[in-house]
């Protein structure tokens, strides 16, 4: 780490603490951020600017801040991926060839993380969802359940779990009349998503402009 950046410190070069990128003067590789998805654009324009490699770790960006991300990359290499750990990577083409192998089974997806996370569901929720929706074109959304509901054929049931200091929990699954297929990742330690990062940083580190992610790190 060379820079720490937030709106709450006083720009202090000696320190190495800067109130907002545009301060930030310090010679840098890669930027790698696991801040907050309100961040990516003004990080952004300071890796164009700067002609930075850049790795962004959030999640729960807007429309809007996809669209910088993707405008972004035609200045310079960004890694852009919902989840840092090689072990997501391979559970969400687990999900995808299970999906294909089920055609007809009912898909659950079900994400647990501690209390502090704000969105719902996870980003690497959504990724799954993705994952699966790609073999199953008509597969749609469905958000938890109460009530008097009757699953409908085409929906993927959504569940978000928030407590405690949960580091991260994803499900996926897969049942038919006679069997269930569950795929199952955990988290065990933060470290691993910085360790994921890490290796994406140096990935993209002699990369031409473009979006990356996981799977193409992964097939690298």
């Amino acid at each position: 780490t060379v820079a720490l950046v937030s709106p709450d410190y006083i720009t202090d070069p000696d320190a190495g603490t800067y109130n907002s990128l545009a301060d930030c003067g310090v010679t840098a590789d890669c930027i790698v951020d696991f801040s907050t998805h309100t961040a990516t654009p003004a990080l952004l324009d300071y890796a164009v600017s700067h002609d930075l490699p850049v790795v962004i770790a959030t999640t729960g960006h807007t429309e809007d801040e996809l669209c910088a991300i993707n405008a972004a990359a035609k200045s310079v290499p960004v890694f852009f991926a919902s989840n840092m750990s090689v072990g997501i990577a391979v559970l969400v083409e687990m999900a995808k060839k299970a999906a294909a192998a089920f055609p007809d089974a009912d898909i659950e997806i079900v994400e647990a993380h501690h209390k502090n996370k704000l969105d719902a569901p996870s980003g690497t929720a959504k990724t799954l969802f993705e994952a699966v929706r790609s073999v199953r074109e008509r597969a749609w959304m469905k958000l938890g359940r109460h009530g008097l509901e009757k699953r409908t054929e085409d929906e993927i049931g959504m569940h978000s779990i928030r407590a405690a200091a949960i580091v991260g929990r994803h499900e996926v699954i897969i049942a038919t009349p006679g069997e269930t297929l569950t795929l199952t990742h955990e988290a065990h330690d933060r470290s691993l998503f910085a360790n994921g990062a890490l290796a994406a940083a140096h990935f993209i580190g002699a990369k031409p402009a473009g979006l990356y992610s996981m799977p193409d790190m992964l097939g690298d």
